[in-house]
C-alpha cells in the first residue's frame, strides 16, 4: 500500500481518528518510564528528615512550613539535573567523574562519598532500629541487625530480578510510609489558616534558624545525586533494550548500532524523567510537610518531642494507639526502604569512581557493621541521627557542584545542556544548599 501524500495525511478523515490514539499510546508508554526518582525520592523522607521535621513542628507549630517547599522545589530541579545527565549521557555521575579526575583523585573523592555514604546507611539503619523497637520492643542492636538483613534481602530482588522489581518494592515502601506518616492528619487535621501562614518566609530566633537549616540544607542528599543519575542510565539501557526486542519482533531487523533512534529516545526520556521527578518530589515534599503539620497540631509543648521515641509517645497520648502504631510502621519502611536505597547508592559510587564492582550483598554487610557497633555503645539514637546530618553535610558540595558544572557542558549534553535561565537557578540553589550546610555545621559545633 503507498504512502498517503501530504494532503491525505492532514485530512479531517485520516488524521482525526488517529491523533488520540497515537496521544494515548504515547502517554501509555510514558507511564512505563515512570520510576527511578521514586527510589531517590526515599532520600527525602528518611530517618533524619523524620527527625528534623517532628521536631520542627513539636518546637515552632507551623512557622517552617515554607522551608519544607522551598526545599522541594530545589529538589526538583537538582534530581532532574542528576537524571538528565544520566539520560543524555548513558553515564552516572561517579563514572563521568571517574573519567574525568587522575587515579588519586579519584581515589580522594571515592573517600570522602563513602565516608557519606556510611553517615547515610547509619542513620537508616537506627531509623529501623527504633520502628522495630517502638512497635514490637525489639532491643535496638537487634533491631539493626534485622534492618539490615531485610535490605540485604530487598538488594537481592534487585540483582535477581532486575531494576524495574527493585523499583516496584522500593516506590511500594514509599506508599506504606506516606500512610503511616500522613494517617494522623485524618484524625486530627491541622488550622488551614495557621497552614497558608507557615507559608509566609520568616523565624523566630536561633533556634528556629538552626531547624531551618537542618531541614532546608540537608533536604538534598549527596547519595540521592549519584544514585538518580545511575537508576535513569540503567532505564536508557533498559528502554532500548525493550524497544529493539520489539523492533525484532516486528520483523523490523536490528538497527545497526543496537540503540535504535538514539535522539528520539533521549527526547521521549527526558519528558518521561520531568514526569518522574515532579510526581516523587510532590509525594516525597507531602509526607515531609504532613509529618510537620501533625506535629504542629499535636505535639507543641510536650516533653520529649525532640526525639522520635518521644515524639511516638506524644503521638500515642494526642492521638491514640492506632496513629502511633501507623506512625511506627511508616518509621519502619522508611528505614528498610532507605538502607537498601543507600546500600545501592554506594555500590554505584565505587563502580563509577573506582571502576570496581563490589556485591550489593558485601557492601550492606561493609556498612551495616559501624551502624550495629554504634548501636551497641548506648549512645543516644537521635544524637547519631543528629551526626549522621551533619557528615553528610560536608558531603553536599562535592555532589552539587560538579553536577551543575557537567550539566551545563555542550560537549558532554550537546542540544540537552542546561540553558541559561536554568544554569542561573541551579547555582542560586547549589550556593543557597552549600551555604545552609555550612551555617549547620557551625552551629551544631558552636553550640
Amino acid at each position: 500500500m503507498s504512502r498517503p501524500g501530504p494532503a491525505t495525511a492532514t485530512s479531517a478523515t485520516d488524521a482525526g481518528p488517529r491523533r488520540p490514539a497515537g496521544s494515548g499510546v504515547r502517554t501509555a508508554r510514558l507511564l512505563t518510564l515512570l520510576g527511578p526518582a521514586f527510589v531517590a525520592a526515599i532520600a527525602y523522607v528518611d530517618p533524619g528528615n523524620v527527625a528534623a521535621n517532628l521536631t520542627a513542628g513539636a518546637r515552632f507549630g507551623y512557622l517552617l512550613v515554607w522551608v519544607l517547599v522551598a526545599a522541594n522545589a530545589m529538589a526538583v530541579l537538582v534530581q532532574y539535573l542528576s537524571a538528565k545527565l544520566g539520560v543524555v549521557t548513558g553515564r552516572s555521575l561517579p563514572e563521568v567523574l571517574g573519567e574525568r579526575l587522575s587515579r588519586r583523585g579519584r581515589i580522594a573523592y571515592w573517600v570522602q562519598a563513602e565516608v557519606v555514604a556510611m553517615a547515610t546507611d547509619l542513620a537508616e539503619v537506627i531509623g529501623g532500629a527504633i520502628a522495630l523497637h517502638l512497635l514490637f520492643g525489639v532491643p535496638l542492636v537487634l533491631g539493626g541487625v534485622i534492618t539490615g538483613v531485610v535490605s540485604m534481602l530487598v538488594l537481592t530482588i534487585q540483582q535477581r530480578r532486575g531494576q524495574r522489581v527493585f523499583e516496584t518494592v522500593v516506590t511500594s515502601m514509599l506508599v506504606v510510609l506516606t500512610v503511616g506518616f500522613c494517617a494522623g492528619l485524618f484524625f486530627s487535621p491541622p488550622d488551614l489558616g495557621a497552614v497558608l501562614g507557615g507559608l509566609v518566609p520568616r523565624l523566630d530566633g536561633p533556634e528556629s534558624v538552626l531547624l531551618a537549616a537542618s531541614m532546608l540544607g540537608a533536604t538534598v542528599m549527596p547519595h540521592a545525586i549519584y544514585l538518580h543519575s545511575s537508576l535513569a542510565r540503567d532505564r536508557v539501557r533498559h528502554d532500548a533494550r525493550v524497544r529493539e526486542r520489539h523492533r525484532l519482533a516486528r520483523g523490523a531487523g536490528a538497527a545497526p548500532d543496537g540503540v535504535p533512534d538514539r535522539p528520539a529516545t533521549t527526547r521521549r526520556l527526558l519528558t518521561a524523567t520531568r514526569w518522574d521527578v515532579v510526581a516523587a518530589l510532590v509525594v516525597a515534599g507531602g509526607v515531609n510537610i504532613a509529618m510537620l503539620l501533625l506535629a504542629a497540631a499535636n505535639l507543641p509543648g510536650r516533653a520529649g518531642t525532640d526525639s522520635i521515641e518521644g515524639a511516638h509517645a506524644a503521638i500515642a497520648e494526642s492521638l491514640g494507639p492506632v496513629v502511633a502504631v501507623l506512625f511506627g510502621v511508616g518509621l519502619l519502611a522508611s528505614g528498610l526502604a532507605s538502607t537498601s536505597v543507600g546500600a545501592y547508592a554506594g555500590a554505584e559510587i565505587m563502580a563509577g569512581l573506582l571502576h570496581v564492582r563490589v556485591s550489593l550483598l558485601a557492601r550492606r554487610v561493609v556498612t551495616l557493621v559501624p551502624a550495629i557497633v554504634l548501636l551497641a555503645t548506648g549512645v543516644s539514637p537521635t544524637w547519631l541521627l543528629v551526626i549522621s546530618q551533619v557528615v553528610l553535610s560536608f558531603g553536599i558540595p562535592f555532589a552539587m557542584i560538579p553536577l551543575v558544572r557537567l550539566t551545563r557542558e555542550a560537549g558532554l549534553l550537546g542540544e540537552h545542556r542546561n540553558g541559561l535561565a536554568t544554569q542561573v537557578a541551579a547555582w542560586l540553589i547549589a550556593g543557597v544548599i552549600v551555604a545552609l550546610n555550612v551555617a549547620l555545621l557551625w552551629l551544631t559545633f558552636t553550640g
